[in-house]
């Protein structure tokens, strides 16, 4: 049964943010109620964007890997973390060029926005890094030379760990960390835990926090950046985060739901 249901204003939920991996899948696998959420949000006049932290892949790439598991998602809802990355930047008035530690998704981004990027250290006015598979040694002495010669340090998520089929590889995070470690200088990061993710895409949408709600899996991750911007929080119980979980987390959700049609059950339950 859904806990905290009742304490959901839900006429005044307008616009919805939506993790991905753990919410609509896991893995390869659809999970329920995935492949309906989206069709009934736009039938209730309810505007959503799907947040990933993942940089990796364009959100054409992602609108594709969903569309394979069943999941119809326009291209414009597709919000990942490359995308608020090159928004920040360019809200903040860099052009570039920036030294990028990052992969596709991450490049045409940025190329999107008009970034500069240059392939050098010397003048560099951010390095921004994402998860790169490809990376090298010598990359990442340049992003350690252009850092301390005054380029910005912009991260678009700090996960540690990448959970691959054998167990985890490291993230966009460990790389930073070994950036870190070299220069003593820590990103600012834009990706979840950190609320600037969910304040862009907001904005994206032309929200206010007390229109909309966080959806998610993570309490870590979700559920805390909900938290920071005392956003509505629905937490479904089909990715990482246990009801057992909930406990010892500072970022408590405002909602707890078993699965996708629980919540759209209670949704609809409340607005009748």
């Amino acid at each position: 049964m859904p806990s905290g249901a009742e304490q959901v204003d839900w006429s005044a939920v307008r616009f919805l943010l939506i993790d991905m991996d753990g919410v609509l899948f896991r893995g390869s696998r659809r999970l329920e109620g995935a492949d309906g959420l989206l069709p009934w949000l736009e039938r209730g006049g309810i505007e959503y964007r799907l947040l990933t932290n993942n940089s990796t892949a364009s959100p054409e790439r992602n609108a594709e890997m969903l569309a394979a598991m069943g999941i119809r998602a326009p291209v414009g809802s597709i919000f990942t973390s490359s995308l608020a990355t090159a928004m920040d930047l360019t809200e903040s008035g860099t052009r570039g060029p920036v030294y990028v530690i990052g992969e596709a998704g991450l490049h045409q981004a940025l190329t999107e926005a008009g970034m500069e990027i240059s392939t050098a250290a010397e003048g560099v006015t951010a390095v921004v890094a994402g998860l790169d598979r490809g990376v090298t040694y010598d990359r990442l002495r340049t992003a350690c030379l252009a850092l301390e010669s005054g380029a910005e340090f912009v991260a678009t998520n700090a996960d540690t760990s990448l959970p691959v089929e054998e167990g985890l590889a490291p993230g966009a995070g460990a790389l930073q960390a070994a950036i870190t470690a070299t220069t003593g200088i820590r990103p600012r990061v834009i990706g979840k835990p950190q609320p600037r993710m969910l304040e862009l895409a907001m904005a994206a949408m032309g929200a206010e926090v007390e229109q909309t709600a966080m959806l998610g899996d993570r309490l870590d991750t979700d559920i805390a950046a909900a938290a920071a911007l005392d956003m509505t929080a629905l937490l479904v119980l089909t990715g990482v985060s246990t009801r057992v979980d909930i406990a010892g987390s500072p970022a408590k959700p405002t909602a707890v739901f078993e699965d996708l049609p629980e919540l759209m059950r209670a949704w609809e339950a409340a607005l009748r």
